[in-house]
């Protein structure tokens, strides 16, 4: 309205336009003079102006995935003392908001012949240091070349994704990928409590047979049974939202995931901020584990 004032005031004068529009004359000065004397403006509109720099500026870093809580805790661990409510009432101001996930489609592929280990998780996903229990699942992504899959193994202490793997075809081969970047990069953990669904994948003989070589413990879940592996399926579900179905429509095949992949998981280990371990990130939730085992040393 000011600016249609603005564009017409020459021809027309301001106060006949304001008496159509209608708009009182004071108002659109007293707009005008905060334009040429932004001090004069009100501290909660100065306030708001920072903020919303800030909150932008946190949820770009996101790429826009984080919604008012994520925005709003990350403001608090930045040293912002703002209410929630006013982060809430800017972003919706300003149009700005995270990303939200769906349901999936089941893509378990199991056998109810096939020997099993027994499920020593019980729905309990919670462990007290690294390399204490880890979880495995596949999801699927539709791109222009066909299907291909995505394995992650997860580290449920800090929530931390240990491996990944992108492949064309939902075989041994995938997760074996998956299971022995793990077990490089985590420099052979050994009593590591393995959890996954009865996916054949992760029954074969070289996959367990490989955790037997390595000191692992085996664990399975039921026969179609997402919560008995919801931790997984909670990683799968933000993976689907905040890179597959939120960067692009179309994936044209492997490499393109890979790429995707490669940014998020980074960011996902490193940055974003995670509800349960009091929103901080995997990483550093892991570092402050070992640095209080520094301490405890230390005082020994």
């Amino acid at each position: 309205m000011v600016q249609f004032i603005d564009d017409h005031k020459n021809y027309y004068g301001v106060e006949p336009i304001c008496r159509v529009l209608p708009i009182a004359p004071s108002t659109y000065h007293r707009v005008k003079d905060l334009e040429d004397c932004p001090d004069k403006r009100s501290l909660r509109c100065l306030h708001d102006d920072y903020y919303i720099s800030e909150i932008k500026r946190i949820w770009q870093d996101s790429k826009c995935r984080y919604c008012v809580r994520k925005v709003w805790q990350q403001m608090k661990t930045d040293g912002l003392q703002v209410a929630r409510c006013t982060v809430e009432r800017l972003m919706k101001q300003h149009g700005l908001q995270g990303v939200w996930r769906g349901k999936g489609k089941i893509t378990t592929n199991s056998r109810d012949d096939q020997k099993r280990a027994d499920d020593l998780v019980n729905r309990n996903f919670n462990a007290h240091r690294p390399n204490q229990l880890w979880v495995a699942d596949f999801t699927y992504i539709k791109t222009a070349s066909g299907w291909v899959y995505t394995a992650f193994i997860i580290d449920v202490f800090a929530r931390a994704i240990v491996s990944w793997k992108v492949s064309k075809h939902m075989n041994t081969d995938m997760v074996m990928a998956a299971l022995n970047q793990a077990i490089a990069d985590r420099n052979n953990p050994k009593d590591v409590i393995h959890h996954s669904d009865r996916g054949v994948q992760y029954l074969s003989i070289r996959y367990t047979d490989k955790m037997a070589d390595c000191g692992m413990i085996a664990s399975v879940g039921t026969t179609g049974d997402s919560y008995d592996n919801a931790l997984a399926e909670t990683v799968n579900g933000l993976y689907k939202t905040e890179v597959i179905h939120y960067l692009k429509e179309n994936w044209n095949g492997v490499n393109d995931v890979e790429l995707a992949n490669l940014e998020w998981v980074d960011w996902f280990n490193k940055t974003r901020l995670h509800s349960t371990i009091g929103y901080v990130s995997p990483f550093e939730f892991e570092k402050r584990y070992y640095d209080n085992l520094n301490l405890l040393s230390q005082a020994a």
